[in-house]
């Protein structure tokens, strides 16, 4: 689970990242530095609530039946594939135009007043913390066993969207955010495949859904999850060594579908307007 909570955490990260760094630049450009006092606190509240969602999720459920717990994290599984399916996608729509809509809505938040601007700044960076959270619920119940290794995902995976988007701004580094994206966003199709099957399989442990005993295939022997490359498979992909007939065909369903989808136009290959370019 360490790369897939890497992987996740630096793309959500970066785009939470970009989204700061494009109004903290608009700000400073601008002259209107003295509104950054009311952006932080904003950005403080939206990282606030993204831990505080994530620890009720991950502590709370110590307290349900088994059967609860895995009715829950089934189907928090498959709305974190939802929301990893819209944002490989938003990002792709969006990356040519996401730093002309930000300062706009920040003209409108400074013309409106203080509160505003905080208000905006919570929701920008909200979003990709609330995703953030659902995805960490997941992983830590896929990984199972106590683990901390999607918790040092996410935060390395973080800590070096956080390094990258402080390089853009200074203009120390710069890169093709477009194939960044594109590269994650495919990367992401086959883990959001994999985090699917594997709440589709909780359901059936919950009774929600049948088919539990009804398996695709049994790798426990040629593929065993206790091998290095099982251990790798299952932190990438999720694999299952014992995987139903319902999962491997969700899994071969939702890639067949939405990689082609993801990938049928031409890459965007410019690069948002990221702070610290010149325009």
């Amino acid at each position: 689970m360490l790369f897939s909570s890497l992987l996740i955490g630096l793309r959500e990260g970066l785009e939470a990242a970009l989204v700061v760094s494009i109004l903290v630049a608009f700000l400073v450009k601008t002259g209107r530095r003295s509104a950054l006092r009311w952006v932080w606190p904003g950005i403080a509240a939206a990282v606030l609530l993204s831990v505080g969602v994530g620890a009720i999720l991950t502590f709370t459920t110590a307290q349900l039946s088994f059967e609860q717990q895995e009715l829950l994290g089934g189907s928090l599984s498959i709305v974190a594939v939802g929301f990893v399916t819209a944002m490989i996608f938003w990002m792709r729509k969006a990356s040519k135009s996401i730093a002309a809509e930000l300062r706009g809505k920040m003209d409108e938040a400074l013309a409106i007043g203080p509160l505003a601007v905080l208000l905006l700044s919570f929701l920008a960076v909200g979003r990709e913390g609330l995703e953030t959270a659902v995805f960490f619920y997941a992983a830590v119940q896929t990984a199972q066993g106590g683990t901390t290794q999607p918790l040092i995902g996410f935060a390395v995976g973080i800590a070096i969207a956080v390094a990258i988007a402080y390089g853009l701004y200074r203009g120390a580094i710069r890169f093709d955010l477009g194939r960044f994206f594109t590269i994650t966003g495919v990367l992401l199709v086959f883990v959001a495949a994999g985090v699917l099957g594997y709440g589709l399989h909780d359901l059936q442990e919950a009774g929600f859904l049948p088919g539990l005993h009804t398996l695709a295939f049994d790798a426990s022997t040629a593929i065993p999850e206790t091998s290095w490359y099982g251990a790798l498979l299952k932190g990438v992909f999720n694999y299952s060594q014992q995987t139903t007939v319902l999962q491997a065909i969700a899994w071969i369903t939702y890639v067949v579908i939405v990689l082609p989808l993801f990938l049928r136009r031409p890459a965007d290959r410019t690069t948002p307007a990221v702070a610290g370019s010149k325009e």
